[in-house]
């Protein structure tokens, strides 16, 4: 088996409001707590996860 590769979002500012995603799936993303990384994932399709994204990059829901 393959080692996950996980990586944080780019917004990670370390203040610990994190998460990680893990690359290399073609079906799902996983996303993870980056505070708690032996803890559990949630499992998103891709295609939900790509629009996710994309609302996110457009500015969607609004601004922190």
């Amino acid at each position: 088996m393959t080692p996950v590769s996980w990586r944080k979002s780019s917004y990670s500012n370390g203040g610990g409001g994190c998460i990680e995603v893990a690359d290399g799936y073609t079906d799902v993303v996983p996303v993870r707590d980056s505070k708690d990384p032996q803890g559990s994932s949630l499992l998103f399709p891709a295609d939900a996860w790509r629009s996710f994204v994309t609302a996110v990059q457009a500015g969607e829901f609004g601004s922190v």
